[in-house]
């Protein structure tokens, strides 16, 4: 009876290790590269918002290596590739270009058998990259009086039912209702204080509010398409799965929104920010789950939003003598001189030659 009641207690013991080994333990450690620095220069008029890398081609940007979100560990790296990240703003807006190297796979409907890329961004000063903003209250408590300090704001991008090439994002019918969500593409505006606690912006855990918008556009590519005219629905699934390539999604967003609800973050021209960059790939065509997302570090990464050149020219310093004045000063010459010679004609003795009388 004993050697039965001891394997049953070793066999509860390794389910519990086993449970446990789905979570994490301890505490959070993260040594992150330092170095690691999205550098948003300023250039207007360069980046059409099409998900084509053409325009960003002369532009500098990060190569990240993809690591497990939840274990950060080398040996479970993204085998795809690299992910790079390159920023730009024009003064207005700020654009973002993820490139990340991948066999093509899509699966029309079926977001999470399509390739998947999330931005996160710090909003309170004490949110935290772990644990979507770390606030410590549960589902049933989280609130923006509970969690303040906590938000981050999010950019997902789901693009099982977006067209390449095509735009997505903010759209008249959805921020109508005041929300942020895309019911065309699902690139979609939230925020967040834990994993537990996310929301669409103007969405939250008690009530509603309908000044929330979705303030992000963006588009998707892959490099192994031979088609630059545009594709319809009609064209799904644009090339054969397994092709070697490079993803491409490119976003944008005004530097300042209208959010008075610290949803959304709010870029300043000469500031920094913090950011981070999820990747969800179905790899060996298994559907990914909400957890097993790649990212770029264990740590925000800062991002910083250049002042660069001023697009004011200075004015060119003013002649000193002016066309008006040329003229001005013309005018007056000819004036002079036609005194003058007026006044000559009426002041010159005019002789009369004598003729006699006899002669008339």
């Amino acid at each position: 009876m004993l050697r039965v009641v001891l394997v049953l207690l070793v066999f509860c013991v390794l389910l519990i290790r086993q449970a446990n080994s789905h979570e994490e333990s301890g505490e959070w450690s993260c040594e992150s590269d330092s170095e690691i620095r999205v550098q948003a220069e300023f250039g207007p008029g360069l980046i059409t918002l099409d998900g084509h890398a053409d325009d960003w081609k002369d532009m500098d940007g990060f190569e990240f290596s993809l690591l497990p979100a939840l274990d950060p560990d080398a040996e479970n790296e993204y085998r795809g590739g690299k992910m790079t990240v390159k920023a730009l703003h024009d003064g207005r807006d700020v654009f973002f270009m993820v490139q990340v190297d991948g066999d093509y796979a899509y699966s029309k409907g079926d977001n999470n058998k399509c390739p998947s890329v999330a931005l996160m961004f710090q909003i309170g000063e004490d949110a935290t990259y772990h644990s979507m903003g770390g606030c410590k209250e549960g589902v049933d408590s989280c609130t923006n009086k509970t969690c303040k300090g906590h938000e981050v704001d999010i950019l997902h991008f789901s693009i099982g039912n977006a067209i390449p090439g095509r735009l997505y994002g903010g759209n008249p019918i959805d921020n109508r209702v005041g929300n942020g969500g895309d019911r065309f593409g699902h690139l979609v505006d939230l925020y967040a204080w834990t994993p537990h606690c996310r929301y669409l912006d103007g969405i939250g855990s008690s009530a509603n509010d309908s000044s929330g918008q979705n303030d992000w556009k963006g588009a998707w590519w892959h490099s192994s398409f031979n088609v630059h005219s545009g594709f319809v629905e009609e064209d799904s699934p644009y090339a054969s799965d397994g092709q070697k390539g490079t993803f491409y999604f490119e976003f944008s967003r005004p530097l300042r929104t209208m959010d008075r609800l610290q949803q959304d973050v709010q870029f300043t021209i000469g500031g920094s920010s913090k950011m981070s960059v999820a990747f969800w790939y179905p790899v060996d065509g298994k559907p990914w789950h909400g957890s097993g997302h790649y990212s770029v570090s264990c740590d925000w990464v800062p991002l910083d939003i250049s002042l660069g050149s001023s697009v004011l020219t200075m004015a060119r310093p003013r002649s000193s003598v002016s066309a008006a004045s040329v003229f001005a000063l013309l005018l007056s010459v000819i004036s002079l001189c036609a005194s003058v010679f007026i006044g000559y004609w009426v002041v010159k003795p005019h002789s009369v030659q004598f003729t006699p009388m006899e002669n008339l």
